[in-house]
C-alpha cells in the first residue's frame, strides 16, 4: 500500500512538470513581436536553409516580424521570402538580411541589419531589401576547411614534385 501511494505521488509530480513545460512552450511560441500594424518586405535569397513559414525575423537580437511567405524565383532561381515586420520599424532602403542560427544545433532566423540611408524602405507592401545574405551550410564549410589542410602539394615521402 505504501508503494502505491509513493508511486501516485511520483506519477503527479511528473504529470505537474509536464503541465509546466507545456505552458511554458505555449507561452514562449506565440508570436512576440511587438507593434499590432504590420507592413511586408520582400527579400530574396540565394540558399534559405533552415528558414520556414513562421520562423523570426529579429533586428538587434529582438524579435520584430516572422516569416510569412516563401517561394521559388524560377527565372532567377533565388528564393522570394516575405517578412511581415512590425510597422513600428523603419528600416532604412539600405539595409540588409542575413540567415542567422542560434548556434549548431539552434533555429535559424532572419536578422536584419540597418543601413545608414536617409531613405526608408515602403510600408505600403511594394518594398525591398536589396542586400541579402543567404545561410552558409556547416557541412561545406567544414569541408573546404579540411581540404585546405589535406593537400600541401608535396608527395608521400615529402619532397616536392
Amino acid at each position: 500500500m505504501r508503494e502505491s501511494v509513493f508511486e501516485t505521488l511520483i506519477g503527479a509530480i511528473v504529470l505537474a512538470a509536464a503541465g509546466a513545460f507545456m505552458w511554458f512552450a505555449v507561452e514562449e511560441g506565440g508570436d512576440r513581436a511587438t507593434g499590432g500594424d504590420r507592413y511586408v518586405v520582400l527579400a530574396k535569397f540565394n540558399n534559405v536553409s533552415g528558414i520556414n513559414t513562421g520562423s523570426d525575423v529579429r533586428l538587434a537580437g529582438l524579435k520584430v516580424g516572422v516569416v510569412e511567405d516563401m517561394k521559388l524565383n524560377t527565372d532567377s532561381y533565388e528564393a522570394n521570402i516575405v517578412l511581415s515586420i512590425d510597422g513600428i520599424v523603419d528600416l532604412p532602403d539600405d539595409s540588409d538580411a542575413r540567415i542567422s542560427s542560434d548556434g549548431l544545433l539552434g533555429g535559424a532566423y532572419i536578422a536584419l541589419e540597418p543601413g545608414g540611408g536617409f531613405d526608408y524602405i515602403p510600408k505600403d507592401g511594394t518594398g525591398e531589401i536589396l542586400y541579402t545574405r543567404g545561410s552558409v551550410d556547416l557541412l561545406t564549410l567544414v569541408g573546404s576547411f579540411a581540404s585546405s589542410f589535406g593537400d600541401d602539394g608535396d608527395t608521400e615521402d615529402g619532397s616536392a614534385p
